[in-house]
């Protein structure tokens, strides 16, 4: 991990204590343990969990005051350690993923966490049950509407500063800000005031990888008490808190959550990322109307200021090698632009080079472009009819503009896991621009699937990869049809 990152994270805890000595209660004893919190939890009826950064330790994300945290290794003048992974591209925890059950079965009914790098989110714990007390790297918000946007990216700004990009709603169109607080910021009340209820309706308030040290947010586990709860401590180190839990238990917190859910006979979710990315084609006339000059972009989703931090390279190629050269984008903005004669239809072949951390190692997709192919749109019955110069084609809206991203989404996960791979991808939405004449396609694409084992101590057991088929959109003019057709090629990761 990066010092930046470490400057970034280093307000969460209080440098005072740093280098605490690990514990780790014997095996019988542990034992015991889990089984007493799975009877605690299974009799629950409000189980909130506040989380710290050892949750995110085997993500590969380092915590500050373990041995090999980021204080302990400063104080000592040693290097902070590598990461194996960029940070966009951390991945949940088992942990991570046990919560995300606790809270599809009932039993978790919020969660506190005091971390910013994003992961109970991306997990798939609902927002409405998630209070980020200092705040998300991945998450921007609009201070005038409210609206708030979780990004595939880091975002580049710390302490509620505007970013470089605004609200896309039309009528608001506000300046973003970040939502990580700096040293003299105050926890937000839209994060603390939920917390602060739910940790008072309490039964139980699960304490995981945090040192209990920094306040006011290492009082709000002592709220439950007051209300007749327990509190419950999962952490390597000693805390200031231990002495007013019902109980503490010293281990891995993978592996104590693991045996819960296996006493709980409760599945650990796999973990499934999707992202997403545009393919633009934006074209005009030349004077002479012979031909099209024209101007291809893979671009992100998050707006044009955004960058496409899982992409590394593109490879143009056309399936006319005689009259198109070959191309290699390999900086962003990912960006081709040609000229071609008028009534020369081609199919242009892209190859999408996937980044680190991603379990496929490359894409490939079909375009197919005929700019001679003039439309017009209408919209009745429910259907999108295109008229051509010579035919009439009518497309039902789930073919092409109208698509249900969410029946999309559960789609992409389920064929994930029933094949057991990642590289699925399907279009989420088609754009048609007058002015410039222009199309933008949206796509989806699973880039991880992380299965957990419930004996696994910290570590996923495996990240499946796979060949997938290719989705082959057109470019008529502006406008898209919806057939797919070919097969693509999802080169796995060895």
């Amino acid at each position: 991990m990066s010092l930046g990152y470490a400057e970034k994270l280093s307000y969460i805890e209080d440098v005072g204590n740093v280098g605490m000595v690990e514990h780790f209660d014997a095996s019988h004893l542990l034992r015991e343990k889990i089984e007493r919190l799975a009877i605690m939890i299974k009799k629950s009826k409000h189980l909130v969990v506040f989380t710290g950064a050892g949750i995110s330790t085997s993500c590969g994300i380092p915590d500050f005051r373990g041995p090999k945290g980021i204080w302990t290794l400063q104080r000592e003048g040693k290097a902070l350690p590598e990461a194996s992974l960029p940070f966009h591209r951390a991945m949940p925890s088992l942990t991570h993923m046990a919560l995300v059950e606790l809270e599809k079965a009932g039993i978790l009914k919020f969660v506190i966490s005091q971390n910013v790098d994003g992961l109970h989110l991306r997990s798939g714990i609902p927002r409405e049950k998630l209070a980020e007390l200092h705040g998300n790297s991945f998450m921007e918000t609009c201070p005038s509407c409210g609206v708030e946007y979780f990004r595939d990216f880091e975002v580049e700004t710390i302490g509620l500063k505007e970013t470089s990009r605004r609200c896309s709603d039309e009528k608001c169109g506000g300046r973003l800000r970040d939502t990580v607080l700096d040293w003299e910021d105050a926890l937000p009340p839209k994060e603390m005031d939920p917390a602060e209820k739910h940790c008072k309706q309490a039964d139980i308030v699960l304490c995981l990888g945090t040192s209990l040290q920094i306040t006011p947010a290492c009082n709000l586990p002592l709220k439950a008490i007051r209300g007749g709860g327990k509190v419950v401590i999962v952490n390597l180190q000693k805390t200031p808190k231990d002495k007013k839990a019902a109980l503490v238990i010293h281990g891995f917190v993978d592996k104590v959550i693991a045996g819960v859910m296996d006493q709980l006979n409760l599945q650990i979710p796999p973990f499934i990322r999707i992202d997403l990315f545009q393919i633009i084609i934006m074209q005009g006339l030349s004077l002479d109307k012979r031909y099209v000059n024209w101007t291809l972009q893979v671009a992100s989703a998050h707006g044009q200021k955004a960058t496409l931090p899982f992409i590394k390279s593109v490879e143009v190629s056309f399936l006319d090698k005689e009259d198109y050269k070959a191309a290699i984008l390999d900086r962003q903005p990912f960006r081709l632009k040609r000229r071609t004669a008028y009534n020369k239809a081609f199919e242009m072949v892209l190859k999408l080079n996937f980044g680190d951390g991603c379990g496929c190692s490359s894409l490939e997709i079909d375009v197919p472009v005929d700019f001679k192919v003039k439309f017009f749109l209408s919209h009745f019955h429910g259907k999108y009819h295109f008229l051509f110069e010579n035919c009439a084609v009518t497309l039902g809206s789930t073919d092409c503009f109208n698509f249900d991203k969410d029946f999309i989404f559960q789609k992409l996960r389920e064929k994930a896991v029933v094949e057991s791979k990642c590289g699925q991808n399907d279009v989420i939405e088609r754009k048609t621009i007058l002015t410039p004449r222009g199309d933008v396609t949206t796509y989806a694409i699973v880039t991880n699937l992380v299965h957990h084992s419930k004996t696994s101590k910290s570590s996923p057991d495996s990240r499946s990869n796979g060949d997938l088929k290719r989705r082959k959109p057109s470019f008529n003019g502006t406008g898209s049809s919806g057939k797919r057709s070919k097969v693509s090629k999802c080169k796995s990761r060895s």
